[in-house]
């Protein structure tokens, strides 16, 4: 379904200060990038706590983008001796070589490696996750975190960022017509290896490497929408600023349609996003 411009157009000119009334999703905006790590460090952090004084395991989704929360949480697990015996995590997506393989864990792209250096290695030994409670998707297990989900009774929530272009995790907008794909297809989709689309490599390129496109891993491999949505909460953040501030406002009002596919959050029963004041900004017009 082809957005409206006019419609969109609509949507640009809501002022921030009435965007959370006006918008059907609960949407938050902070003033600073800063209090969005802290409260999306806060949210991840009381999950876990309540989850561990009820004795209950507890599974989650977790990005590596937005990634400046994670040494913040790390430093309040071990302020508050939180032992995670009890948290399986789930990495939502990650980079794949132009052959469809794993980086290795120390390249810089390495979204599971990230996570270990910048969160888990953060945490006091004592009170770190076990190995097998630490999955991101990999090409040679494609099924192993559906059945991991299934086996550990469903995920309580995906914490998720979205691309400018619509993407969640590596989920994109279809990239060719020889595979049409319908929103119903895309809401049932699970991990997958892809190619990504020449916009998030620009993207990335622009504010990691200088515009190297040829810098940027050519593949991924991502949780399908069945897995992201099938949680029981769904927290989105965003620190993009400008770079966000369409898709923001298409995510909040939008139907769900595939050439945006984060808009297919719209139907679950709980969904929060928060934003900092420069992503729920009014973009230019360009006129």
């Amino acid at each position: 379904m082809a957005l409206d411009p006019d419609r969109v157009a609509q949507w640009l000119a809501i002022p921030p200060d009435e965007l959370a009334a006006r918008s059907p999703l609960e949407l938050t905006i902070v003033d600073t990038r800063a209090d969005l790590y802290r409260h999306f460090a806060q949210e991840m952090f009381d999950e876990m706590a309540e989850a561990g004084r009820a004795r209950t395991e507890l599974s989650l989704i977790v990005p590596v983008g937005p990634k400046g929360h994670y040494r913040l949480l790390a430093e309040m697990i071990n302020d508050a001796r939180l032992d995670l015996e009890h948290v399986m995590f789930f990495g939502m997506d990650n980079w794949l070589d132009w052959q469809g393989r794993p980086l290795p864990l120390e390249h810089p792209f390495s979204l599971e490696g990230f996570f270990a250096r910048e969160f888990l290695a953060l945490i006091d030994d004592e009170l770190r996750p076990g190995e097998e409670n630490v999955i991101f998707p990999s090409p040679f297990e494609l099924d192993r975190p559906a059945a991991e989900i299934a086996r550990r009774g469903g995920v309580a929530t995906t914490y998720g960022g979205f691309g400018f272009q619509g993407h969640i995790a590596f989920n994109e907008s279809p990239s060719t017509r020889w595979t049409p794909i319908t929103v119903e297809q895309l809401r049932d989709s699970t991990t997958r290896v892809l190619p990504i689309a020449v916009d998030t490599i620009i993207a990335h390129s622009q504010r990691s490497l200088g515009g190297n496109v040829f810098g940027i891993p050519p593949m991924g491999i991502t949780l399908g929408m069945r897995e992201l949505l099938g949680a029981r909460r769904i927290r989105l953040y965003t620190d993009g600023g400008a770079w966000k501030q369409t898709i923001l406002r298409i995510l909040l009002f939008a139907e769900p349609t595939t050439d945006y596919p984060v808009t297919l959050v719209h139907g679950h029963r709980d969904v929060r996003v928060v934003v900092d004041a420069e992503s729920a900004a009014c973009p230019p017009t360009g006129s």
